[in-house]
């Protein structure tokens, strides 16, 4: 029995490998047919099956009868994601630095009280949010604005960047703030100089989650907006009609995960639990 181990893992492997790539292998197929090649029954191999077709992807760049701009989704949804996940990651980081190596109480509340306050900002469902999100926005007249997305979505990443650079600062000695700051730093040239620097691995990690959570949003980037200011999941979803252009959906479905599979290879070797630990 353990001679077959290694083949059971392997078979395990390529069977999850199969599972995770079909449905992109299916969205790519569909991406290059027509109608007809969609609705005219099962055909899979290109030039054999079907004749491929770039419709969709030129009807996605406003090219082409029946057109449907992306463009400016994709440009909305970068902006807001980036920006909200690059605020939400240097608040968060100085409060986690704060929770990590400094003490405070008020009455029987102490760090981990307010560590949990953070994470549980992210256990209430989002419905509760969106009244009253919607009614500030709408007072501060930023209702349907990629500003306004922007100030919801810090609120909601924030609580990720702190839980995770909790845990990582954690894993940190304080032996080195000590030291720096017996070679003559300040509390504040001691985190930017050497504590800063050993955490580069956490900030890659809570930046990833601030940008998956945020760039994959579509309840708020749709309760909050109207007209004016549309991101890309909001956009993919009206292509849903009472006839689907399966063909379209497929193109913008990949655009739409194009940017996180980049992220994901460039920072690959971050992601490993050595690498989250703290650990070269």
């Amino acid at each position: 029995m353990r001679a077959f181990y290694p083949l059971f893992k392997i078979a395990a492997i390529l069977a999850w490998s199969a599972f995770v790539v079909a449905p992109f292998l299916w969205a790519l197929t569909t991406s290059f047919k027509t109608a007809n090649g969609v609705t005219g029954g099962p055909t899979y191999i290109p030039w054999v099956d079907y004749q491929p077709s770039l419709a969709a992807w030129q009807g996605l760049f406003g090219s082409g009868a029946g057109s449907i701009d992306i463009v400016g989704p994709f440009i909305s949804s970068m902006m807001v994601t980036l920006s909200a996940s690059l605020v939400s990651l240097v608040l968060g980081t100085l409060a986690a630095y704060g929770l990590s190596r400094f003490s405070y109480k008020a009455g029987p509340l102490g760090n981990s009280d307010l560590t949990f306050f953070f994470v549980s900002q992210r256990i209430m469902p989002p419905v509760v949010l969106a009244i009253p999100f919607f009614l500030m926005l709408g007072w501060l007249g930023l209702l349907d604005t990629v500003l306004g997305l922007i100030i919801v979505y810090v609120a909601l990443l924030l609580p990720i960047a702190v839980w995770v650079m909790v845990d990582f600062f954690n894993t940190i000695p304080k032996e080195l703030d000590e030291t720096a700051m017996i070679d003559g730093c300040t509390p504040i040239e001691a985190f930017w100089r050497v504590i800063l620097p050993n955490a580069v691995p956490g900030l890659v990690v809570a930046g990833i989650f601030c940008i998956i959570f945020g760039w994959n949003d579509f309840f708020f980037a749709f309760t909050l907006t109207f007209t004016q200011t549309q991101l890309l999941p909001v956009a993919i979803v009206s292509l849903n009609s009472s006839v689907t252009p399966w063909w379209s959906l497929s193109a913008s479905a990949l655009i739409s995960v194009s940017p996180l599979i980049v992220i994901a290879f460039l920072v690959e070797r971050y992601l490993d639990k050595g690498s989250i630990g703290g650990r070269k």
